[in-house]
């Protein structure tokens, strides 16, 4: 019989077996008992569950306050979903409908399950970077009075340590002894074995020396309390143990007791006969399996010893698979326990059959309060968070005046005008860029609403009475925050404080700007960031050969078609002042808007020539995706459909086809995204009876059912080619499908057929075509 509980230790210690066997039941449920009808395999990682289950036992039912938020490592997700299940706020019929659609997600993730989860995680490494960037805007929060100090809390990543071989954390901590960031548990696995193989020997030597580097306090959990207590008897055997390769250490754990007599005969001989006479088989095992990730004792001493605000980079030494028949074997990342290893671990576990989902199942009477009151003890968010929306007024956005401007220099116009006002609006606004702060036209703003650090800075070039355009100082009010040439920070810092509403209560309204070739180099975190639903206004500029003489590397072809395959990001590309002011108009309000997303402005260097308006009729179009800058003549034969800067050679040419051309049709595209995300959901309405035409259905049933399309794009040319697939016109594609180079635009344009050339010879193309 159990003896009853006396201490939380032993609590845990219980608790720690129940998510064990709840996550390992969950996966094999899933592979095992529930209906396949494709008879696929199901998945699941009951091995990298089992070595994380001390860990997050201590964690969410000893340690974590109220305020902390968790990035839990994407395999270990069964054992979140177990512990919502032990609190309560998890449903049986999700977790037994496990990586089945609408059940409990394969990986946490914040806007598909049913739980509070505060970061999604799955993409490896992100789910641990965007910790450090929470943390910071906390930071922001708290200094911009927005957050009270009894509301602040603790971030905490749970990695595998296979995700320390990614090379955004590392950015990330660099970044982050810029900033002095703090409140930051990060928690490794370390159960040194990845998907494919055994981690490299004594990588954590290498993990300590970078995080004291950076200002982290390294803490090493290697022993259980039993096993250092034997070592310290035992010195050579200490040696021997810690002598042990990676994949030796991993191999013994799995062959079990016999192969630790025999190993250490072989290699200790003498040294170790009063020891192993001491111990049998089992004892070797058991002794030998008292790492530290595994030892409660010695996880809550370590936990609550760093109870302060310096980040920490604990390294607990675990076993992948622990307590079940693969442990320890370089193979069990995917493997799955068959239904006989299944039977014999219930058995262990004294769980009976048909009660495999009760929560305290095999806990005896006697010991069942305490075990109950740890669960009740438990400090976290049970609950999924609401989410609040509609709190911040959006003032009119009026464009900058001007008969030329290009859009990055409108850009930075509309956010100095909105600086200078100021309104609620402003004062949310926080800013960020990778070192390209004044090429993107932040300066203006950075003037007047200075960087943002805790600790002031001052500008010493002002100081000195030094003259330069940036009047730069640093305060803990500023609403800058500068960080180095890393994309994937910059999206990061763009994820974490586009969910400051979620995780804070407070929104704010983060404008991010890069260049935008570089989007490529941080797309996995873009995606990371909208997966969350993160709401921020991405500004990347300048775009396309139109950055002529920077040549090749700095001018971007793809990057609309990127947008046009993210879910959750809104792609704008406007031409004029006008549209962009109304568009970053409409990006703050998608930003404060319950069926909202973030948003991309491709902005140009490139100055363009202000069109006349007589009226408004255009905006709704424009923020549509597409409204006629030229309307075209009933039945038109042809039309022009140009995006962005290359509007200047799209309009002299209409102006120059027009008097041959009856009826010829001007286009403005100024979001292909839209346009395409409107026309394939009137299909699939149409299937469910309605009949209403999308957008560019219904601007392009403007022209002859025969009549040709000149597509416009400084950009791959299928960012608008598809247009044709719309009413079956025919399509003449013009855009950029070769690296760029330098030259002015003349050449450029001539070169990559984007001139007016070229816009006439595809009329001509599409003409004949018709004839």
């Amino acid at each position: 019989m159990l003896k009853p509980v006396t201490t939380d230790i032993e609590a845990l210690k219980i608790l720690d077996e129940r998510l064990r066997w709840l996550s390992a039941w969950t996966i094999h449920h899933a592979n095992h008992i529930r209906a396949s009808d494709d008879g696929l395999k199901v998945g699941g990682h009951q091995a990298s569950c089992a070595s994380m289950t001390a860990i997050m036992a201590a964690l969410y039912f000893h340690a974590l306050g109220a305020n902390d938020r968790v990035a839990v490592k994407p395999h270990a997700g069964p054992v979140l979903h177990a512990i919502h299940y032990l609190l309560g706020s998890q449903s049986r019929e999700a977790l037994e409908n496990f990586r089945g659609f609408g059940g409990a997600q394969s990986y946490p993730s914040r806007t598909k399950d049913s739980i509070p989860v505060d970061f999604s995680t799955g993409s490896v490494g992100l789910g641990v970077a965007i910790t450090l960037f929470a943390s910071l805007v906390q930071d922001y929060l708290t200094a911009h009075g927005w957050l009270e100090d009894k509301d602040r809390g603790r971030f905490v990543a749970l990695i595998g340590d296979a995700e320390l071989d990614e090379g955004n954390i590392y950015e990330a901590i660099i970044e982050g002894a810029k900033h002095d960031v703090r409140n930051l548990w990060w928690i490794v696995d370390y159960n040194r074995q990845s998907l494919d193989a055994t981690s490299a020997d004594r990588m954590f030597e290498r993990f300590d020396e970078i995080f004291r580097s950076c200002g982290w306090r390294v803490v090493e959990l290697r022993y259980g309390k039993r096993l250092r207590a034997a070592l310290d008897k035992q010195p050579a055997l200490e040696r021997w143990f810690e002598g042990l390769s990676n994949a030796g250490l991993s191999a013994l754990h799995y062959q079990s007791g016999g192969a630790w007599r025999k190993r250490i005969e072989a290699d200790l001989g003498k040294k170790a006969a009063t020891f192993l006479k001491e111990h049998d088989d089992a004892a070797l095992a058991w002794l030998f399996m008292d790492l530290g990730g595994h030892c409660m004792e010695t996880l809550i001493e370590a936990f609550d010893r760093a109870d302060d605000d310096v980040p920490t980079l604990f390294i607990a030494w675990t076993i992948k698979g622990f307590g079940l028949p693969f442990a320890g074997h370089k193979d069990n990342h995917a493997g799955l326990m068959n239904p006989t290893q299944m039977t014999a671990l219930r058995e262990l576990m004294g769980v009976r059959e048909g009660h495999e989902w009760e929560p305290l199942e095999g806990i005896g009477d006697n010991v069942r309060p305490g075990v109950e009151a740890a669960i009740e003890r438990s400090r976290v968010a049970r609950e999924k968070r609401s989410r609040s929306f509609g709190a911040v007024p959006i003032p009119a956005i009026p464009a900058p005046s001007g008969d030329e401007q290009s859009t990055q220099a409108a850009f930075g116009r509309i956010l100095l005008d909105l600086s200078k006002v100021g309104g609620e609006l402003a004062d949310r606004i926080v800013t960020t860029s990778p070192d390209v702060t004044v090429s993107t036209n932040l300066g203006a703003w950075v003037n007047q609403r200075g960087l943002f650090r805790r600790d002031e800075l001052p500008d010493v070039f002002a100081r000195a009475k030094i003259a330069s355009a940036q009047k730069w100082g640093a305060n803990n009010k500023g609403q800058h925050v500068e960080l180095g040439i890393a994309e994937s920070n910059l999206f990061l810092l763009l994820a974490a404080a586009g969910l400051s509403g979620d995780l804070f209560g407070t929104r704010l309204f983060p404008i991010g700007t890069l260049y935008d070739p570089f989007i490529a180099r941080g797309l996995d975190a873009l995606n990371y960031a909208c997966y969350q639903d993160a709401r921020f206004l991405l500004v990347a500029t300048p775009s396309g050969i139109t950055l002529g003489p920077e040549g090749g590397a700095h001018q971007s072809i793809n990057p609309p078609l990127i947008a046009l395959g993210q879910p959750g990001l809104r792609h704008y590309e406007p031409a004029f002042a006008d549209e962009l002011a109304a568009m970053m108009e409409q990006a703050f309000r998608l930003i404060d808007h319950p069926a909202g997303e973030s948003t991309y402005l491709r902005l140009s260097t490139r100055n363009v020539r202000q069109i006349e308006r007589t009226d408004d009729g255009w905006r709704d179009g424009a923020l549509a995706g597409g409204y006629w800058l030229r309307e075209p003549g009933a039945g038109a034969e042809a039309a022009i459909a140009a995006m962005g800067a290359v509007m200047p050679e799209a309009l002299a040419a209409w102006k120059e086809l027009s008097e041959d051309v009856p009826g010829l049709g001007l286009l403005a595209i100024t979001s292909p995204d839209l346009l395409h995300r409107g026309w394939t959901a009137a299909q699939a309405a149409r299937w469910q009876g309605e009949r209403a035409p999308s957008h560019i259905e219904t601007l392009l049933s403007r022209l002859s059912p025969r009549a040709g399309l000149v597509t416009l794009a400084d950009a791959a040319p299928a960012s608008l080619s598809w247009l044709g697939g719309v009413l079956g016109q025919r399509v003449a594609a013009l855009g950029v499908e070769k690296f760029g180079q330098t030259g002015s635009l003349a050449e450029l344009y001539a070169a990559y057929r984007l001139d007016g050339s070229a816009i006439v010879e595809g009329v001509a193309e599409v003409l004949l075509q018709n004839g």
